[in-house]
């Protein structure tokens, strides 16, 4: 496989050279349907689901029957909330309710790659080597993107000490800024150029394992991780019989 590449630049947008891109992640060859099953999961949990509509049973009013059944030559009715009269109730109208779907975490990490392999071959994937922006400024941040020929929608990634960087984007229009540990595929799709910085690239690159919640990617930490273990071995020793004496049975 040919080694992909991306362009490398400084914060003040200067070209410096290139970098490699992981192939198990921008190197793979977009799989749509599995990208478009992910994307309208994402889409659906971020329904609020709250539409509701009233029955014939909750809508006032109502209790007696209009006019006798039959005799006055017109249609039978047993209350004025029935769904064809005006003032009632719905049938079959929405009720609060939760769109959620579940996404295998495999689907979720093969749509994510997809989706940056797909803007990688369209050399749309910039790389700036550190943000050094000594204070948050929305020039800077307009100037480099000029500078680095990004297009219209842009998704600038960054890490955990980029704060500056945020600030100084997030005025801009048409401009999203996420970490490496809730880059979703929607986002990526959304976007038309996509900007890391070195350090983000190479964390992005060297993720094995996610824990993936139902909308986005969430990097399992290794301090998580550890703790969890030690919580289990302290549940596995004190689950273990203790006889009269104090000791272990």
């Amino acid at each position: 496989m040919a080694d992909l590449k991306a362009p490398l630049f400084s914060a003040d947008g200067a070209s410096i050279g290139e970098v490699s891109l992981d192939v198990t992640v921008f190197g793979l060859e977009p799989n749509i349907p599995v990208m478009h099953q992910v994307v309208t999961a994402q889409m659906a949990g971020a329904r609020s689901g709250s539409a509701s509509t009233k029955t014939r049973a909750e809508v006032r009013g109502g209790g007696r029957k209009p006019w006798r059944q039959k005799g006055l030559g017109r249609a039978r009715h047993g209350s004025i909330r029935a769904p064809q009269w005006t003032g009632g109730g719905v049938a079959f109208g929405p009720k609060p309710r939760d769109y959620g779907q579940r996404t295998p975490k495999k689907m979720k990490r093969l749509a994510l790659r997809g989706a940056l392999s797909a803007r990688a071959s369209e050399s749309e994937v910039k790389v700036i080597d550190a943000f050094d922006w000594a204070t948050p400024k929305t020039k800077l941040a307009k100037s480099l993107l000029g500078s680095i020929e990004a297009g219209r929608k842009i998704l600038v990634v960054l890490g955990a000490g980029d704060g500056v960087a945020e600030r100084s984007f997030r005025n801009l229009p048409n401009v999203m800024t996420c970490n490496t540990g809730h880059l979703t595929t929607y986002d990526v799709l959304w976007a038309e150029t996509i900007v890391f910085t070195s350090q983000t690239l190479g964390t992005l690159s060297g993720l094995e394992k996610f824990d993936v919640s139902e909308d986005d990617f969430v990097r399992e930490s290794a301090s998580s991780a550890k703790a969890e273990e030690v919580k289990e071995d302290s549940t596995s020793e004190s689950s273990l019989p203790v006889d009269d004496e104090g000791g272990e049975g």
